[in-house]
């Protein structure tokens, strides 16, 4: 049977020019690979300035990395499909008021995440008004066991699972294939690393709690906190995103007895939210 032919694809009457470059850089990323500023506004035919306010938003929301020579690569969450998880919108909205409380208690910026595979994914955040505070980090996708609120979660899966995620077998190299270490598409370790790994992941379990100091972006810390359904599984975190310069305050203060407050309340909340059958999978890697 002759399937039916696409309708033409025709430029909008009215086209957003800022939109239109910001997805034709998108473009350029994912053809090319890597980009420099000069090239990107060449293509675009605008100033370097416009070109580079363009890409430090595309840095910024996570779909572009750039390297110690200032050249431009396709970012963590250019080359994701869909969380395919239904359930996260009311999540979410069942989240949002006790993070938003919990952040004017704290003065500090409150995060909803979850993992998909390897991948932490922001779903929300709560920012505070102090006037020093790390940004809204709604819509990025980062290496789960370098986020607090991934490696929290990764505390919850068994030997097994972490082995297929994360340990390379001794007869395999390591294949460097990002800009940055950060940004490695092989996440795997020898061995040594990988049971040093697996031993901080079972302290976070046993003390309740994660961290992340600047191992995702230098001047930045953050404690995660599992929220977990009326079955005791983990299905997302909260995290506390903190300038570094209050990290050790944090470590000694009340902030994480705050969090744990604040997630006793939205597990009550979220009881029934099943969450993902595939909380275990190994997929995407």
């Amino acid at each position: 049977m002759q399937n039916k032919p696409r309708d033409t694809i025709r430029k909008p009457t009215y086209m957003l020019e800022s939109v239109d470059n910001a997805l034709r850089l998108l473009q350029l990323l994912r053809d090319a690979g890597a980009l420099r500023l000069k090239d990107a506004a060449q293509e675009l035919g605008t100033a370097p300035s416009t070109a580079h306010r363009l890409l430090a938003m595309l840095v910024y929301r996570g779909f572009a990395v750039q390297d110690e020579k200032r050249m431009y690569h396709p970012g963590p969450a250019l080359g994701v499909g869909p969380a395919r998880q239904g359930w996260t919108r009311d999540f979410t909205d069942m989240c949002r008021p006790h993070m938003e409380a919990l952040a004017a208690l704290t003065g500090e910026t409150i995060n909803l995440v979850i993992r998909v595979g390897s991948q932490a994914r922001f779903l929300w955040t709560a920012e505070t008004e102090s006037i020093l505070r790390v940004g809204d980090r709604r819509g990025q996708v980062l290496p789960a066991e370098l986020t607090a609120g991934g490696r929290i979660l990764l505390a919850e899966l068994p030997r097994s699972v972490l082995e297929q995620l994360y340990l390379r077998p001794a007869d395999e190299p390591k294949i460097s294939q990002g800009p940055t270490p950060a940004y490695e598409t092989d996440r795997r370790m020898a061995i040594g690393e990988f049971e040093e790994f697996v031993h901080e992941l079972e302290a976070a379990r046993h003390v309740g709690f994660a961290v992340n100091v600047e191992q995702t972006e230098a001047g930045v810390a953050a404690f995660g906190v599992a929220i977990r359904n009326a079955r005791g599984t983990a299905i997302g975190a909260v995290t506390a995103a903190v300038p570094i310069t209050r990290y050790r305050q944090h470590l000694r203060g009340k902030l994480v007895a705050q969090m744990q407050a604040a997630v006793r309340g939205i597990e009550v909340d979220i009881a029934d939210i099943e969450g993902t059958d595939a909380q275990y999978s190994a997929q995407q890697k």
